[in-house]
């Protein structure tokens, strides 16, 4: 039996918090599965060791419309890929007509999607009702990421097990979901006082801005950048860490997936909906706000409280 996952979403966070519905899937039907992916959640990376995994297919679609995969003639190049690899059945996490008639065109007999023109949806609820209503079992939300177990062990046997680990999450999608690199900073400094810490800075080429604001203080004699490394080379870096502390971005859900207690500061995103869903997850928000009213354009980066951020970082440290 050949099984395809449509999981169309943007981003790496999405990607991870999709990942125990894809697992039961596979598990349920005894067969790896493949997946319809666009490059951006960089599955091909996170995914490389997952044994439930057959196959990354690139979707290549994007807002301008300028995609491989976009418009009429887009639409049918895909199909026709989808075609000549004779999948059997199909699991569309979401409710476009345009899928639904992509799994047809491209001969696919077994169809499950979500009901069509749904327009607003809870990301982990939906996922987790749909492919329980089709498998017939309790499928636990908490992710589960497989890095290079070989890498892992090669970092861990250069570890000095004095020292916490610590990853700092100072990337994010857009400025009003980043705290102030000022407050890291001032985190980590405070965090050090008490405990010895290396720290783990996980941002791209995007943020060498940032990264470079700790390459000008004593701190970075305790640092390493992930700033060269394709997400793939963090995992085993990350899976040796103690804690996560940053912001509501793709490498909190990394994190999350590889076991790692998280701090996640959400200041401008949908906090029941992104943190929510493990209990590896300890969630910051803004000052005056609830779990309920943060939510896109809170807009409440200026609002984290520093000290519970400290206070909670420290507890979860200890």
């Amino acid at each position: 039996m050949k099984v395809l996952v449509i999981q169309q979403r943007m981003g790496i966070g999405d990607m991870v918090i999709f990942l125990p519905y894809i697992h039961a899937i596979s598990n349920k039907l005894k067969t790896k599965v493949s997946l319809l992916v666009k490059d951006n959640s960089r599955a091909s990376d996170l995914l490389e060791k997952d044994y439930h995994i057959q196959e990354i297919i690139t979707l290549s679609r994007d807002r301008k419309m300028h995609g491989h995969h976009d418009g009429f003639f887009g639409f049918f190049k895909l199909a026709f890929e989808l075609r000549k690899k004779q999948f059997d059945e199909v699991f569309i996490f979401n409710s476009s007509l345009r899928y639904k008639l992509l799994a047809k065109f491209a001969g696919i007999k077994k169809i499950h999607q979500y009901p069509l023109f749904r327009k607003k949806d809870n990301l982990v609820a939906s996922a987790k009702n749909f492919t329980e209503s089709i498998i017939q079992e309790t499928i636990p939300s908490e992710p589960i990421l497989y890095p290079n177990g070989s890498e892992v062990e090669k970092i861990k046997k250069n570890l000095d097990l004095n020292y916490k680990r610590i990853c700092i999450g100072l990337s994010a999608s857009g400025p009003t979901k980043r705290w102030d690199i000022q407050n890291y900073l001032n985190l980590c400094k405070e965090i050090t006082k008490t405990k010895k810490c290396k720290f783990y800075l996980a941002g791209g080429k995007n943020d060498i801005e940032l990264i470079n604001q700790f390459k000008k203080t004593k701190l970075w004699n305790d640092c390493f950048s992930f700033e060269m490394l394709s997400i793939k080379e963090t995992l085993p870096y990350l899976k040796n860490c103690n804690l996560y502390i940053g912001n509501d971005t793709g490498w909190l859900h990394i994190a999350n997936a590889l076991n790692i207690k998280c701090v996640a500061l959400f200041m401008d995103s949908p906090v029941l909906t992104y943190g929510n869903y493990s209990k590896n997850i300890h969630c910051i928000i803004p000052e005056g706000e609830t779990m309920e009213t943060t939510v896109h354009d809170t807009l409440g980066k200026d609002k984290i409280s520093f000290e519970k951020v400290l206070t909670k970082s420290l507890s979860l440290l200890s």
